[in-house]
């Protein structure tokens, strides 16, 4: 069976307001009933066509379709309610007025409402004797018929605006939640993919000592229980709100990891670190990182070298080191992909190259503003 529907005379988001207007429909019916005969059955015959017409122009303002025929039948009843019944039945106007105010093409719109200004205006020169005789206010009345089209239109598209605003917000919303995905899963890479790393590297170590060295490997063990709970706390910084990365501490820890990973490590610094804002300390820091982590996964290197320098109002780092290379283009994982995306933010760029057999080189460079420490100074 299907499902029933109620009949309703108005949609329901326009609320109590087109039942309000339905008060003026009595002042028409009025002068109707005032006829007689055949002349009083059609003027409440073109009465329930105005009420029908008013109810379907309503149902129709969101598709279009039909809308301007049922305006154009209003228009004509009451032309002729007014001619042929009473003048002041040309006060009906107010209802089309409010109509021709929802079109939204700007064309259509003078159209419709030159239109309605000739169908008020035809009642006034076949009636000039009435309004000689003290109906002047019918010319008041018309002056705001034709100007409430313009507010009506004007508040239909603030209306169509604020809509278009919300809209727009709630895209804006979703992308946002979508970056912080991302960034979620950039962090976690970039963050646990180093530490699980030296964890990895690590376990293998305590392999292979538990046979020559238990002491050793006991120590090896301690160490790893100790990166995983830094690990640990990675996650849970990284869930709360990451904190600042700055490079000098992970330069430490890429010494700590290429040892453990039996790739000796040479770090020169020729920048002053301490004045880099943090968020592009908090980027570079992450891009060390994955290049060292790429370096101990990738490259079977021995020698690793980092260098830090500043010069022109940037800062460039260099990881470099003597391993087997990689095809650049075709090996961009997760990881690189990450580091193009969080460069951009500051406007920063990175570039890898590579001969097979003589090792990868990569080389990041930001500019930086230097944050000025002076005494006093907040």
């Amino acid at each position: 069976m299907g499902k029933k529907t109620s009949f309703r005379l108005f949609p329901v988001k326009y609320g109590f307001f087109p039942y309000v207007f339905l008060l003026y429909l009595l002042m028409p019916a009025y002068y109707i009933a005032d006829e007689t005969d055949w002349k009083m059955v059609a003027g409440f015959g073109m009465l329930f066509l105005f009420l029908l017409s008013y109810r379907q122009l309503y149902f129709t303002l969101a598709t279009n379709e039909r809308f301007t025929g049922w305006l154009v039948l209003q228009i004509v009843i009451i032309l002729v309610l007014s001619i042929f019944y009473h003048f002041n039945n040309l006060l009906m106007g107010f209802f089309t007025a409010n109509f021709i105010g929802w079109y939204r093409e700007k064309r259509t719109f003078y159209i419709a409402l030159t239109l309605f200004g000739i169908a008020l205006v035809t009642p006034i020169i076949i009636h000039f004797n009435q309004l000689i005789n003290g109906a002047y206010y019918l010319l008041i009345m018309i002056v705001v018929m034709m100007i409430s089209p313009f507010g009506i239109r004007s508040m239909n598209s603030k209306m169509e605006l604020e809509q278009k605003l919300d809209e727009a917000n709630e895209q804006i919303e979703a992308l946002v939640k979508r970056e912080e995905r991302m960034r979620i899963a950039r962090d976690l890479h970039d963050t646990l993919g180093h530490t699980l790393s030296l964890i990895t590297l690590k376990s293998q170590l305590v392999v292979k000592m538990m046979d020559k060295d238990i002491g050793g490997a006991k120590r090896e063990a301690k160490e790893i229980e100790r990166t995983s709970r830094i690990a640990l706390q990675q996650v849970r910084e990284l869930v709360s709100d990451m904190r600042t990365i700055t490079i000098s501490e992970v330069l430490l820890e890429s010494e700590d990891i290429l040892e453990t990973a039996n790739i000796s490590s040479e770090i020169n610094i020729a920048a002053n670190l301490d004045d880099i804002p943090s968020i592009t300390q908090n980027i570079l820091a992450m891009c060390v990182r994955e290049g060292v982590t790429n370096v101990v996964k990738h490259s079977n290197a021995k020698k690793c070298s980092i260098t830090c320098k500043e010069y022109e109002g940037k800062i460039k780092i260099i990881i470099k080191d003597d391993g087997n290379g990689m095809k650049c283009d075709k090996e961009k994982g997760n990881g690189i992909k990450g580091m193009s995306e969080r460069l951009e933010l500051i406007d920063g760029d990175f570039s890898l190259s590579s001969i097979s057999g003589s090792g990868m080189v990569l080389r990041v460079t930001v500019p930086v503003i230097k944050q000025e420490r002076k005494e006093g100074a907040s």
